[in-house]
C-alpha cells in the first residue's frame, strides 16, 4: 500500500540517501535515483514495506504514460524488489490499474506484466545487473500493443454496427455498394478478431489446493494453497489464476504471501491486490504458523456490503484452511503425509 497519497518528492529522496548507506543496496539506490530522473518526481511512490521481516523487499509504484500517439493515457505498475537483487534475484512487475483509458484490463495483459523477468518474450535478467528500467519500457511496450488492438476492436465493432443499419435514403447505390466493398478490405488488412485470454501453464509439478469459500452477506472468500520450490514459480501460478475469467472478474482476485527457501535464505513477499493490508497479515500468517515453501492466495468477490475488519478474519480464514487441506499446517496429518478430511478441490 502506497505510503501516502500525496508523498513528496523528498520522501523518495530520503529513501535513497538512506538506501546508499547500505553498500549491497547502492545499486538499487542508484537505479531509483535514475528511474525518478526519467520519469519525473511524481511518477513513484513508495509502497509500505513493513511486513514484520528483517530484510523486507521494496516496493514502490510508477505511473507511466503510453508512447505517442497516446501519451496522455497513463498506467501504474508495482516494482518489487527482493532483498536479493540484483545479486540473485530478479525484481517483479505488477499492473495494478484496472482500466488503461477506457478498455478493462485482461488477464492476458496482467500475466504478461507478471512474466516479464521470467518469460522468453520477456526481459532478460542478468545476475549482478539494474533492469527495472528495461523491464518498465517493455511493459510500455506491450501495453501500448494492447491498447492498440483494443482501439481496433471497437473501431470494428463500430463500423460493423454502423453497416447493419444499411444506407441512408437517397445515397446512389453503386458508390454506397464501393464504400462496404472498402470497409471489408480494411477489417481484413487491419483488424484481427478478439481473442479469449490465454491459459497460462503453472509449473510442473505444483498442484493448487481450492478450500471451501466462506460467504458473509453477499462476500464471498476462496483460499488457495501452492506448494512452491522456487520464488520465480509465484508469478506463474498467479498469472495461471488469473487467466481464469472467474478468478479475475473478482474484487480482489489475489491476495496473496509466500515464503519459500532457498539454500539457507528465505525470500518471502506479500500483495495486497487492493485489499489494504491483507497481504501482510497473510505474510504474518505464514510467520506464526512457520510455513516455508509455500504460496497462499485468497480471492474476495464483493457482494456490495462492507465487511468492516469481519473481511480480514474471513481472509485468514480462508487461507488457513487451504493451507490445512493441503496438509501445510505442522499437524499430526500433516506429518502423517495424510491430507486432513475436509471439502475441496484441486486445480
Amino acid at each position: 500500500m502506497p505510503l501516502s497519497d500525496g508523498m513528496s518528492s523528498l520522501d523518495v529522496d530520503d529513501f535513497i540517501a538512506e538506501l546508499s548507506t547500505d553498500p549491497d543496496r547502492e545499486a538499487v539506490a542508484s537505479e531509483l535515483g535514475v528511474l525518478q530522473s526519467i520519469y519525473g518526481s511524481e511518477a513513484l511512490k513508495l509502497w509500505d514495506t513493513k511486513n514484520g521481516t528483517e530484510t523486507p523487499a521494496i516496493r514502490y509504484e510508477v505511473t507511466l504514460n503510453l508512447p505517442d500517439p497516446h501519451e496522455d493515457t497513463t498506467f501504474s505498475v508495482l516494482v518489487s524488489i527482493p532483498s536479493t537483487y540484483p545479486a540473485e534475484s530478479a525484481p517483479q512487475l505488477q499492473l495494478l490499474s484496472r482500466y488503461i483509458g477506457p478498455f478493462g484490463v485482461d488477464s492476458a495483459l496482467f500475466g504478461a506484466v507478471l512474466r516479464t523477468f521470467i518469460s522468453s518474450e520477456g526481459v532478460e535478467w542478468v545476475a549482478d545487473s539494474v533492469c527495472v528500467f528495461d523491464g518498465l519500457e517493455a511493459v510500455k511496450e506491450r501495453c501500448a500493443e494492447w491498447f492498440g488492438q483494443k482501439r481496433s476492436e471497437k473501431l470494428a465493432g463500430e463500423m460493423l454496427r454502423e453497416d447493419e443499419r444499411g444506407p441512408p435514403a437517397g445515397l446512389d447505390g453503386a458508390l454506397e455498394e464501393g464504400k462496404d466493398k472498402k470497409k471489408v478490405v480494411v477489417l481484413e488488412d487491419h483488424i484481427e478478431a478478439p481473442s479469449p485470454p490465454l491459459a497460462v501453464a503453472i509449473p510442473e509439478g505444483a498442484e493448487i489446493i481450492e478450500a471451501e469459500p466462506i460467504t458473509d452477506r453477499k462476500s464471498s472468500f476462496v483460499g488457495r494453497a501452492c506448494k512452491i520450490t522456487d520464488p520465480a514459480q509465484v508469478p506463474l501460478i498467479l498469472s495461471h489464476l488469473m487467466s481464469d475469467r472467474r478468478i479475475a472478474r473478482a474484487a480482489h482476485p489475489i491476495i496473496n504471501a509466500w515464503r519459500c527457501q532457498v539454500g539457507n535464505v528465505t525470500h518471502q513477499d506479500n500483495d495486497d491486490d487492493g485489499e489494504t493490508a491483507a497481504g501482510g497479515r497473510l505474510a504474518h500468517l505464514l510467520q506464526i504458523l512457520e510455513v516455508n515453501n509455500v504460496l497462499v492466495i485468497v480471492t474476495r468477490y464483493w457482494g456490495g456490503i462492507h465487511l468492516g475488519p469481519d473481511r480480514f478474519k474471513h481472509i485468514n480464514q480462508s487461507a488457513r484452511n487451504a493451507l490445512e487441506l493441503g496438509g501445510f499446517l505442522d499437524t499430526g496429518d500433516a506429518l502423517s503425509g495424510k491430507r486432513p478430511v475436509g471439502r475441496g478441490k484441486k486445480r
